[in-house]
């Protein structure tokens, strides 16, 4: 598997703890859209937690933020790059 046929997957902060991971990669023929590849990405860690989180997080592809639109719209091809930041707490 090369480079262009995976979409590297990197958590921040409360997703890295719930995933047990700081990255991984997906496996991708072809393009896919965020929502499926935060659909195999909650697939393969099979953890309520981890789902929860995965939902709230900002998103960015490649280095641009994606908005808070439908993830169904958003295109990430293979050799991308995808970061879920969850929401940051502080003051």
């Amino acid at each position: 598997m090369n480079e262009t046929e995976v979409i590297r997957v990197r958590y921040w902060a409360a997703a890295r703890s719930a995933a047990g991971v700081a990255e991984e990669a997906v496996e991708a023929s072809g393009p896919l859209t965020l929502a499926e590849l935060r659909d195999e990405v909650v697939r393969r860690h099979d953890d309520r937690r981890f789902a929860d989180v995965v939902k709230v997080c900002s998103v960015l592809v490649g280095e641009q933020p994606v908005s808070s639109g439908d993830p169904g719209a958003v295109v990430v091809q293979p050799g991308d790059t995808v970061e879920f930041l969850p929401p940051f707490a502080g003051g």
